[in-house]
């Protein structure tokens, strides 16, 4: 894929070198390149996609985006270094450095964005990127409300953009042959399956401190309530926690066992149609978020699926005939002779990536699906809010899945979407 559009003399300079000057023949062209801008630069967004994407010789990182004026001029000084020490002399200049989200959408010479930002901001940035026409990898979860990812699924497939969810363990191989196991019936027919995630924290200080200096809070804040500045709700790991900006671990560290627990019953284009469950909601300090649940959800099929808060990261699938358990780091079974098994060329093999930042250049390239679209993204997000409205409701929630609506609960459908404080709206 040639590049659509062509690069402004300002920032030209690193496209001019060729691959035997950076000693890798290997490296394609300045044109075969795809042009990425990062929006949201802490620690995810910076020593997380940052540092996925840089190694890529299939891409070029050209500019960072963060109201934190310190971690976007230090973001855009390590992509300098990073391009620096590859061309092997002189110096790189060339990583811009933007306050305002929008001034990096506008650019003309950036084929897709990466978004690293508080939860709140996922889907409004998100959306206004595919409208300007980029490509766009998103980190989980996706967004404050069920509406939220339902009107970036719109865009999406309304502006034929590529789309990947930051759900980065489908990339593994051995969550990926996990998923395998089970979906070519090696444990039997599954009727339950374990999902476990790290609680949630609970405290946080309320106190009003000064904005920091050459932080823009306003941007900052954008579509979610404005509250008196504290580095609790600003700085790691405040903004995961607190109800305005995010809806909790229930989603934040629940995206990921979520995600395979879909991927491993095939159930990517659906959600559980029924929910009912307990939390622990903490009434004191500024962590508003359900810090501890236990949700009891149901596939229309049959298949029970225990979503529970713990200390790990963990999704279980318990059959007729064995089970299979998948961490982010390891993959268990029984019968253990199942992780020596292999799958057959005419079984059920899922996307294979082995990198996420990867296959989503390849996405780009190709206009093929990535290892986690849209719908996948949307389905297993569902799941998140769902529990999350069942334990501030206190009731059973029925859910539809073909027309994506709460059943006979007026309270409870109104929870599908959030309000966004003016001006900005989706």
């Amino acid at each position: 894929m040639l590049r659509r559009h062509f690069i402004p003399p300002a920032i030209a300079a690193p496209y001019v070198i060729t691959t035997t000057a950076l000693g890798k023949a290997a490296t394609p062209p300045p044109s075969d390149r795809i042009t990425v801008g990062f929006i949201g630069c802490g620690i995810r967004g910076g020593d997380g996609l940052i540092k996925m994407f840089l190694p890529l010789s299939g891409c070029q990182c050209v500019a960072v985006c963060d109201p934190f004026r310190e971690r976007r001029e230090r973001r855009a000084a390590q992509i300098d270094a990073h391009y620096t020490t590859t061309l092997g002399g002189g110096s790189f200049n060339g990583c811009a450095a933007h306050n305002d989200f929008r001034e990096l959408l506008r650019r003309t010479d950036i084929d897709a964005v990466a978004i690293a930002t508080p939860d709140h901001w996922h889907v409004p940035i998100a959306i206004a990127a595919v409208r300007a026409g980029k490509d766009v990898y998103v980190e989980k979860p996706l967004g404050l409300s069920i509406n939220q990812g339902r009107a970036l699924r719109k865009a999406v497939l309304e502006h034929k953009r590529v789309f990947q969810y930051g759900t980065q363990q489908r990339s593994s191989r051995h969550i990926r042959f996990g998923c395998e196991l089970v979906r070519n019936g090696r444990i039997g027919k599954v009727h339950t399956v374990v999902v476990l995630a790290p609680s949630g924290a609970r405290g946080g200080s309320t106190s009003a401190q000064p904005v920091p200096e050459g932080f823009d809070y306003e941007l900052w804040t954008g579509p979610a309530p404005m509250r008196p500045y504290t580095d609790d709700r600003c700085l790691r790991p405040g903004h995961y926690h607190i109800y305005d900006n995010a809806i909790g671990y229930i989603a934040g560290w629940g995206a990921h066992p979520l995600d395979v627990a879909q991927w491993g019953l095939g159930t990517d284009h659906t959600s559980p149609v029924e929910y009912e469950g307990a939390g622990f909601i903490p009434k004191q300090g500024l962590y508003n978020a359900i810090s501890n649940w236990s949700v009891r959800c149901r596939y229309a099929d049959g298949v029970v699926m225990h979503f529970m808060d713990d200390h790990v990261n963990l999704t279980k699938f318990i059959g007729s005939e064995g089970w299979v358990a998948i961490s982010r780091s390891s993959l268990d079974a029984e019968p253990s002779s199942l992780l020596k098994s292999e799958i057959g060329p005419n079984e059920i093999r899922l996307h294979e990536s082995t990198n996420h930042a990867q296959d989503f250049l390849n996405a780009t390239r190709s206009r093929k699906p990535s290892v986690n679209p849209i719908e996948s993204a949307v389905r297993s997000d569902a799941i998140s809010h769902l529990s999350d409205i069942a334990i501030r409701t206190g009731r059973r929630i029925r859910w539809d899945p073909a027309e994506e609506r709460i059943l006979d609960d007026a309270e409870a459908s109104r929870r599908l979407d959030r309000p966004m404080r003016d001006p900005w709206a989706l």
